[in-house]
């Protein structure tokens, strides 16, 4: 049995880190029921991974019994993640005093970019504003370039579908000893301020120098935490902080001693980049796979995202699964006793529709009636 077996969770169609963290919890184990609306795109092309786990199901929320239909499935679950604006939930009729007010013990986690209140809590946004507010943009990219976008993994991603998840369950730990649900603001700038926490430290302690990019030790500024190009034009990196990985590194690379013996003069380290840069360009990225890889140097290649699953490490531990004949990356974290695993692949629009309202209770003669209105949709098998 997976650790979240037995849990309900209600997922409002959005975008992003919403579908990330409720596929997270589907791993977990959770009935997750994504509500959609009637005319939305193939969920097999738009949502192909995070899809996975969970039950589609189409209500046309725009009518009375459509609405009704979504309040009676809520009555039933543990948690509703609304990845809406504030207020949109409130205007459609079921914010969280109607929902809370019917399931005391309800989570109702909002996921936004600025969160439930403040002056931009209304304003659109997406990954790179959020980033851009916490100091995380500017810190990544060269001394002397424009910053560098990093995805959309700190904001999107790491502070928001990581964030979701920690707070969902938190939640439900506390609502399992009181009894008693709550709203969970769960706002992207927040998480990207949180995943920011070392580099604020450092910068108030004065060992971060935030006025350029790539001149501090973690942003590329040192010669051993960086990238390098090889004699192939394939990259690798190296992250050699601690002085015994850093020995290692000189070891094996035959570094002269001179050159390279005072490791955190950042004077030196300008120089000392500009020697490894060139001595990196003498190799292949396999030939310095073969006198470095799974040593303490740190060192690995860096593989583009279609050869990452087929890296002999990735695939001994299984990092990466086949499910419906898409490489997907496997369920995380790995539980010894509770299991996670991918329940199936993304379903087709409207796929469980009927099958999920007969199993909290709906009568037959009350679907056909829902589906007679247009209140609900049932898609292909």
């Amino acid at each position: 049995m997976s650790a979240l077996a037995g849990y309900k969770v209600i997922e409002l169609a959005g975008l992003g880190p919403a579908p990330m963290g409720c596929m997270m919890l589907a791993d977990m184990g959770a009935e997750v029921i994504r509500i959609e609306r009637p005319g939305a795109g193939d969920q097999t092309v738009l949502e192909p991974i995070s899809g996975r786990g969970k039950k589609s199901v189409v209500l046309n929320l725009k009518s009375a019994a459509g609405l009704e239909t979504l309040l009676r499935l809520i009555d039933g679950a543990d948690v509703i993640v609304d990845p809406y604006r504030p207020g949109v939930c409130e205007k459609l009729g079921f914010g969280p005093e109607v929902c809370m007010a019917r399931n005391p013990k309800l989570i109702f986690a909002r996921m936004t970019g600025w969160g439930q209140t403040g002056p931009l809590a209304h304003s659109a946004g997406h990954d790179i504003n959020y980033i851009a507010l916490t100091g995380a943009l500017h810190a990544v990219g060269r001394p002397g370039e424009k910053p560098a976008i990093p995805l959309n993994l700190f904001g999107d991603m790491g502070g928001g579908g990581m964030l979701l998840v920690n707070g969902v369950l938190a939640a439900l730990l506390a609502a399992g000893r009181s009894g008693q649900g709550q709203v969970v603001d769960v706002a992207m700038v927040d998480g990207a301020a949180q995943l920011m926490w070392m580099m604020q430290a450092w910068q108030q302690q004065g060992i971060w120098n935030d006025q350029d990019r790539g001149v501090n030790i973690l942003d590329g500024g040192a010669h051993f935490y960086d990238t390098y190009t090889c004699a192939d034009g394939q990259y690798i990196c190296i992250g050699s902080i601690e002085p015994q990985f850093y020995a290692l590194l000189c070891q094996l690379m035959d570094l002269p001693a001179d050159d390279f013996a005072d490791q955190h003069n950042q004077a030196k380290w300008p120089d000392m980049k500009a020697k490894l840069a060139g001595i990196f360009t003498t190799k292949s990225r396999d030939e310095w796979c073969a006198l470095m890889a799974g040593s303490d140097v740190c060192f690995a290649p860096v593989l583009r995202m279609s050869e990452a699953p087929e890296y002999p490490a990735n695939k001994a531990r299984d990092v990466y699964i086949d499910v419906g004949g898409m490489l997907h990356a496997a369920p995380a974290p790995r539980f010894s006793a509770t299991p996670s695993r991918v329940q199936h692949p993304t379903h087709a629009l409207g796929h469980d529709t009927v099958s999920t309202l007969a199993g909290c209770g709906f009568e037959d003669a009350e679907i056909s009636a829902l589906l007679e209105s247009g209140a609900i949709v049932q898609g292909a098998e």
